[in-house]
């Protein structure tokens, strides 16, 4: 489904005059809260545990230092401390203590009626007699990935100007990642297409983040995750661990909070699209629970406005936390989502109201994510057990002029599940670290696809189910050292894959993948890095899943096999102080065995991404890829009291095409660049931007011969596109500036936050490709070759409003 893309772009200037009219009207109600409320001096309790890494021992008599001010505290025999008195806010924690490396906590958020806890792990080192000052810098490390390798903290996440609070838009700020004009949730990494990534959270996979979600890649317009979850976002871009696969563009990991220790505590959230409860605390002495529900009402605000289409998401999330014993953990985590839709059909008053309702399926999805996760510490290391299922149903319909007593143009249903199992084992020998595992899954996909379409120059019925299993097992390992005092770290991973879906997916040994990085400490402020590897990942199950009429799975008769991408990055790093840090990388990605779609000619990774599905199609792996260029990454944490977040990547994109050769790919956007920065205000009043600027991205011309076509255009209701012409044109650049304001108010038994969103400040408006229709009360024609034609027309397509939102946070 293809609803998202056309909001933007539809909000016409009654719309956007009518949205900015009801925002002011609840910020002035905001702005007579904010004025009647006199909140008296509230402050927050930290409270937590420091451990060995290695052990989980607690560890005494370990300093801490809330960073920046000269508040410290001191751990109990057990590790045990607590911090009170402290001014709400975000803070991080500076750790040190003889024989371990001094660390800093990642970052947590002080609220005057809740508690904050937090678990650190310290790593044991030698101790050096003669050191007499460490500095410790605010960007951690990672020996096995020195490369392309981001975080962001709690506050960038809960404060991210234009993201409204949604994760999927918030990793859009980060380095490489371009976003779109059509405001999709679409990640795309390094000109790599939405399929090549992979998402983690507390070590469970999570196939869908979005609702809504383009099946067989991961794209959608809403976000699924609760970033009141969300303590950390890591994402790597390269450099992958050898425990993470299935991925060629990039892994995140998603690191959520624990549940409140000391008692029940409750969240409401009014957002610019949702209504969210979320609740924590206790559930006996040794267990805890965070848990949410979200329910949209993007339904009510659309049909005001005079949108054609009614979307309706709702969302849960949990996680439990359990201390089995001194030595081992039990996580059970879960994120779901129920999306509903319907189509405005009293509503046609405009040509581009009539265009969309024509073409337009119904389309509605359900999935889920649910896991455990069980870490055990032994006397050296530790080890970690995780098990989880995944699902996803998919379905759509449509019928000619939405009347459901005619012959139907499409009805399509799916289901995807998984089984999955994991197990790695982290311990130590010598001076090698070490991580080895295997990992072991059972899936299941069904599809019931009734589609017409117009291909090879006539009217086709496409009508097939379909329903396979299929095994995976996977291995890999991961060893590291630093040598010379720690001058120099280097890193070697091994993986592999295979399946049962066919003799090419088999054998371990065709899906090798190694992976090397090297970091070489110049000096105590300037390293050299770099890493090389080659990365695998399975096709998308539509593509595997798709049958012709006699029931034979064509796809794995065309030799179907896994996609690889080989990575080479290298660069430097420099922190000038310990709160700023400047990266300078190049990268260079070859893709092989792409997917390439014999329907039209082009691979799968080079074609924009729609909502629905991708992938349902004959294929042969035969098309290859490459993406390459240079990233710039700017990170200072107090430049002139503000955070400041700076990157530009230079990219291209290209795989091969109609012609054989390198043709520019969909995400070809060759200049990213991403501006972000947060500032702290007195009286608890907080204020951030957001500028990026992405490039014109390629696009196809419609082939208009074939689309004029009567029979043609009846059964898809829209362009057909020209890839003899494959990504000839471009789109123009797009760019936009973001503001948010937060304001909190902590009072003796709850808080408030209030913040005011404006994306695209400056009212910046981009063509895109213009939408392709028929010509209203026209009757068809008959051309010279006997041909019945419609008469057609372009409309314009420019995207691009001032779209202001509020939102009001209640903790109690």
């Amino acid at each position: 489904m293809v609803f998202i893309t056309c909001i933007v772009c539809y909000f016409s200037a009654e719309n956007v005059n009518y949205l900015i009219d009801i925002t002011m009207r609840i910020t002035v109600f905001f702005i007579i809260t904010i004025l009647v409320l006199e909140a008296t001096a509230q402050t927050g309790t930290i409270r937590g545990r420091v451990f060995d890494e290695d052990t989980n021992e607690g560890l005494p008599f370990v300093n801490l230092v809330i960073e920046g001010t000269n508040i410290g505290s001191t751990t109990d025999l057990d590790g045990n401390f607590t911090f009170t008195g402290i001014t709400p806010g975000f803070v991080r924690l500076r750790v040190s203590a003889v024989g371990y490396e001094t660390r800093l906590s990642s970052e947590l958020q002080v609220n005057a009626n809740r508690t904050a806890n937090v678990e650190i792990g310290m790593t044991e080192q030698p101790v050096d007699l003669e050191a007499v000052e460490v500095t410790v810098s605010q960007f951690e490390r990672s020996d096995e990935s020195p490369v392309s390798l981001r975080r962001l903290g709690i506050q960038e996440i809960e404060r991210s100007p234009g993201a409204n609070r949604d994760i999927s838009r918030v990793i859009q700020g980060l380095p490489g990642v371009a976003s779109t004009p059509a405001f999709r949730n679409d990640v795309i990494v390094r000109g790599g297409g939405p399929a090549e990534n992979s998402f983690f959270m507390d070590g469970v996979e999570i196939p869908n983040i979005n609702h809504f979600a383009t099946q067989g890649a991961s794209g959608g317009p809403v976000g699924i995750l609760n970033t009141d979850f969300i303590r950390e976002v890591e994402m790597y871009s390269s450099a992958f661990p050898a425990n993470r696969g299935n991925a060629m563009s990039s892994v995140f990991e998603i690191r959520q909070i624990n549940g409140n220790s000391d008692k029940l505590n409750f969240q409401g959230t009014l957002g610019a699209s949702d209504l969210a409860l979320t609740a924590d605390g206790p559930i006996t002495d040794n267990t805890t629970f965070i848990a949410s529900a979200r329910r949209s009402y993007l339904q009510y605000l659309f049909q005001v406005v005079g949108l054609p289409f009614l979307p309706t998401y709702n969302g849960f999330q949990f996680k439990t936390t359990t201390r089995l014993s001194e030595n081992a953990t039990l996580n059970f985590v879960g994120v779901g989502a129920i999306d509903l839709f319907d189509l405005n059909l009293d509503l046609d008053d405009t040509p581009d109201q009539r265009y969309i309702l024509d073409y337009l399926p119904v389309n509605e999805q359900w999935n889920y994510t649910i896991g455990a996760v069980y870490r055990r510490f032994r006397t050296n290391g530790r080890e970690t057990w995780v098990v989880s299922r995944n699902m996803l149903r998919n379905s759509a319909y449509k019928y000619p002029d939405n009347n459901e007593s005619l012959p139907r143009l499409l009805d399509y249903s799916s289901d995807e599940i998984e089984n999955k199992f994991r197990y790695e084992r982290q311990f130590s020998v010598g001076d090698y670290r070490f991580n080895v595992g295997a990992g072991a899954e059972y899936a299941r996909y069904l599809n019931d696809t009734f589609q017409q379409v117009f291909q090879n120059n006539q009217p086709e019925t496409i009508d097939y189910q379909t329903t396979f299993d299929m095994y995976k097992w996977s291995v890999f390992g991961q060893a590291t050292r630093r040598l010379f005092d720690d001058q120099l770290t280097l890193s070697l991973g091994i993986r592999s894959d295979a399946n049962n879906y066919s003799s090419r997916m088999s054998n371990l040994l065709d899906q090798l993948s190694p992976r090397f990085s090297a970091s070489y400490k110049v000096r105590d402020d300037l390293f050299l890095n770099f890493n090389t590897g080659r990365y695998f990942q399975l096709p998308a199950y539509t593509t595997m899943g798709f049958r012709d009429e006699t029931g034979q799975l064509v796809n794995r008769e065309n030799g179907l096999t896994y996609i690889s991408a080989d990575h080479i990055v290298g660069g430097f790093e420099w922190s000038p102080d310990r709160k700023s840090i400047l990266t300078i990388e190049g990268f260079y990605k070859f893709y092989n065995n792409y997917p390439y779609s014999l329907t039209d000619s082009v691979a799968l990774g080079s074609q924009s991404a729609d909502f629905g599905v991708v992938g349902n199609e004959a294929v042969s792996s035969t098309a290859e890829g490459r993406a390459y260029g240079a990233e710039v990454y700017y990170r200072n944490q107090d430049l002139l009291n503000w955070n400041v977040i700076l990157s530009y990547t230079l990219v291209r994109s290209d795989f091969t095409g109609y012609t054989g050769e390198f043709a520019p790919s969909a995400w070809d956007n060759r200049h990213i660049v991403n501006l972000t920065g947060l500032r702290r205000l007195p009286r608890n009043w907080e204020i951030g931007f957001k500028w990026r600027f992405t490039g014109g991205a390629p696009f196809t011309p419609y082939d208009l011969d074939r689309s004029s076509r009567v029979e043609a255009w009846d059964v898809k209701r829209m362009g057909y596109l020209d890839f003899t012409r494959f990504n000839s044109d471009r789109v123009s650049a797009f760019h936009q500036l973001d503001v948010r304001i937060d304001k909190q108010y902590f009072l003796s038994n709850f808080s408030i936050m209030l913040y005011l969103d404006v994306q695209n400040v400056y009212n910046f408006k981009t063509s895109q490709r213009p939408n392709l229709t028929r010509v209203e009360n026209e009757p068809p024609f008959t051309d010279d070759d006997g041909v019945e034609r419609y008469k057609l027309k372009e409309l314009q397509n420019d995207i691009g409003s001032v779209l202001p939102s509020i939102g009001i946070i209640f903790m109690f």
